[in-house]
């Protein structure tokens, strides 16, 4: 098995490489002085069986032409079988018609991952489970909940718990953590969003009064949801809140307001490359799942069970 990567998030690929104590394959991924996407591999991969670690988070479209030329590269270069590791699958918000003449775009860039040459894709809390569907080829959608839980249980575990929901949409994955963790409580955060990008957090569906309550969600962007689910928490009444975040994209002004809000503090994955910003601020902490993801590369290469990763 070899493991490649493009140029997303360098240190998870390391990471992941270091797991697997398979080092990294001898790849370059420049640019032309127009910035066009070039990549040269420079060792032999005919007949290997190809693991390419991209995520297709900011800048998502030069990322995501990225991995397309990667895995077009080791198509041409007679690579057995081509897996995209897609940690964060970029353009997961776009799965259905909102409204009229809109996009499916996460449909789109799954016909262009499949078309370009990939075998298989293994990704990370996809956004929608439907996205699954949208693939032609065979597709793993890891958990982070298991990585979370461990966390939770050593830091909040001798406290109150319960698990929060920012959103209606979001009570599945709200419901698996809770069950983690010895069947807490779930209360759900009723919102109404006038536009894209704003929320206003109407109403606690639940009874959090002196509970140690864990928000839960695959996405943060603008941070906005959070931030107001949190102090509306604490106005009901909870003793403090956390939040447990799969994928940091923190746009924006995000991290100033994360900064700023009522949380005790923000907890992501390293899907994404943390930005300078991310990294230095005091409230958000940064959980690996490098050997979550390099559990599954392995069982995918041995032919085994990925599933029972998450038994």
């Amino acid at each position: 098995m070899k493991i490649m990567t493009g140029n997303s998030n360098l240190p998870l690929a390391r990471a992941i490489s270091a797991y697997l104590e398979v080092p990294l394959t001898n790849v370059s991924v420049r640019r032309f002085a127009d910035e066009e996407v070039f990549v040269e591999i420079h060792e032999n991969v005919r007949g290997e069986d190809v693991f390419v670690v991209q995520s297709t988070s900011y800048p998502a479209n030069d990322n995501l032409l990225e991995l397309l030329i990667c895995i077009d590269a080791l198509r041409r270069a007679s690579a057995k079988r081509i897996t995209a590791v897609v940690p964060y699958f970029g353009y997961a918000r776009q799965d259905r018609k909102p409204g009229p003449r809109t996009p499916i775009s996460a449909k789109l860039v799954s016909n262009l991952i499949t078309t370009a040459g990939a075998d298989r894709v293994l990704a990370v809390d996809l956004h929608a489970g439907q996205i699954q569907g949208f693939f032609d080829i065979p597709t793993d959608n890891l958990f982070a909940a298991p990585v979370m839980a461990a966390d939770i249980q050593t830091r909040y575990g001798s406290q109150e718990l319960m698990v929060v929901s920012p959103d209606v949409g979001g009570v599945v994955r709200a419901r698996s953590l809770a069950k983690r963790l010895n069947n807490a409580p779930l209360a759900i955060v009723d919102k109404r969003r006038d536009r894209p990008g704003q929320s206003e957090v109407m109403n606690i569906i639940g009874d959090v009064k002196g509970r140690m309550c864990i928000l839960i969600d695959d996405i943060i962007d603008s941070g906005g949801t959070l931030c107001n689910a949190a102090q509306a928490l604490l106005d009901a009444g909870a003793a403090g809140v956390s939040a447990y975040i799969t994928h940091g994209v923190l746009s924006g002004g995000a991290v100033a307001r994360v900064a700023g809000s009522a949380l005790k503090e923000l907890v992501i994955t390293d899907t994404i490359m943390a930005t300078e910003a991310t990294a230095s601020c005091d409230r958000i902490r940064v959980l690996t799942i490098a050997p979550l993801i390099g559990e599954a590369v392995r069982r995918i290469a041995d032919e085994s069970s990925v599933s029972s990763l998450f038994d």
